[in-house]
């Protein structure tokens, strides 16, 4: 009889025990799961600046110039616009881009004969609503600490500008150094009447051309390119007619099945760093480690993602639906890059659950997010009296 009762009694405890160690590991399981903080809005339907560098329509207007002027180059043959022209939506429809040492605009671009200068070994992001950079979830941002590039290597718009300027395969080019490129087109851009006015105006003091005043009026003009009101916007200011009822169904599983954990917030973006093994670019002679050699790369604003294809940050992926499938294989734990084992995925990526099925309602979404109303007018002519845009004809 006493052997019985410890026997049941030892059951009992048993039971009891296993039960509370499988709510203790289902507990710690729970506790490593990573959580995002998932909100929508509109964006803002105005434009912040950094304290230092508040925008005028002089500065605007320079900014302009300047960004259209293959003055800027080591060789005078690439403008910011080279790359970021605004018949692309001021990206390229190229995967990765072909800086100094080329001609022709977009995917009819070639490197001039001979050459030896590199490929970009990244996608251009576009430039529209670079001025929202680093906002988050509560339409929070600071301009001056904005995120930049696809391994967030600079901060605000204005190093931004200049950091293009300094890179041999994007506008410095063969013959000038890192460090004196920048001394050297401050030198050009004194020798030109016209932009002595024009720093003077925007500037409104002495000796006004600088490296640092050339970033800032280069800065300004980007922040003047917002496309703050498409039917995305529309839909969140209280439009419900705005984006139609499969779209909405779109937007439901967008948030369903993951996407929202990284593409959350005004701009669709954590502006974090994730590892997600993206297949390597062929065109590139090395693997492309990303940040801090760990693979890791920021997260892309999806607003209009009609302009910016192909996508993900060596533009390996030529259409959304690419894309879509590729998330799809990395949640199912398929490596795509031989050097980013899925031990090393971000944690997101298992919390991803999207099927076929879903993913033309989900892209259907996606497009609510273009908006084509931002400035497409180009300048006739430039100080320099350069070609507009650089070597693009």
């Amino acid at each position: 009889m006493r052997k019985a009762v410890f026997s049941s009694f030892f059951l009992i405890w048993v039971i009891l025990f296993s039960g509370c160690m499988d709510s203790n590991v289902k507990r710690k399981r729970s506790s490593e799961r990573p959580t995002a903080v998932v909100r929508f809005a509109a964006l803002p339907e105005t434009i912040k600046s950094p304290k230092d560098n508040p925008s005028t329509p002089d500065k605007v207007a320079l900014g302009k110039l300047l960004f259209y002027d293959p003055i800027l180059s080591g060789n005078k043959d690439v403008a910011c616009a080279t790359c970021h022209h605004p018949n692309t939506g001021y990206a390229e429809f190229l995967d990765i881009s072909m800086g100094a040492n080329a001609h022709g605009l977009g995917s009819k671009r070639r490197f001039n004969v001979p050459n030896d200068i590199p490929f970009v070994k990244r996608n251009a992001q576009t430039i529209i609503n670079t001025a929202f950079n680093g906002m988050d979830v509560f339409n929070s941002y600071t301009p001056k600490n904005a995120t930049m590039f696809w391994d967030d290597r600079v901060k605000s718009l204005e190093n931004q500008a200049l950091e293009p300027i300094k890179a041999l395969e994007e506008m410095r080019g063969h013959g000038h150094s890192e460090e004196g490129i920048l001394d050297l087109v401050v030198e050009r851009l004194k020798q030109i009447p016209e932009y002595q006015n024009l720093f003077a105006l925007a500037f409104e003091e002495n000796e006004a051309i600088t490296a640092e005043n050339l970033g800032k009026a280069i800065a300004a003009f980007e922040r003047s390119l917002v496309t703050n009101n498409s039917r995305f916007d529309q839909y969140m200011r209280g439009d419900r007619e705005a984006i139609l009822i499969s779209e909405q169904e779109g937007f439901e599983l967008f948030q369903k099945v993951g996407c929202a954990n990284c593409h959350n917030g005004p701009m669709f973006s954590d502006y974090k760093p994730h590892v997600l093994g993206v297949p390597e670019n062929r065109k590139l002679s090395a693997p492309d480690a990303g940040i801090g050699d760990s693979f890791a790369f920021r997260t892309p604003t999806l607003r209009n993602l009609r302009f910016t294809a192909p996508y993900m940050h060596n533009g390996s992926l030529k259409s959304l639906q690419r894309v879509l499938e590729f998330y799809e294989d990395i949640a199912n734990g398929k490596e795509r890059n031989p050097h980013v084992p899925k031990k090393d995925f971000d944690p997101f990526v298992r919390e991803l659950n999207l099927s076929v099925k879903e993913m033309s309602l989900i892209i259907s979404f996606l497009n609510t997010l273009n908006d084509d109303n931002f400035d497409k007018e180009i300048p006739q002519s430039v100080p320099s009296g350069l070609p507009v845009g650089g070597n693009i004809n």
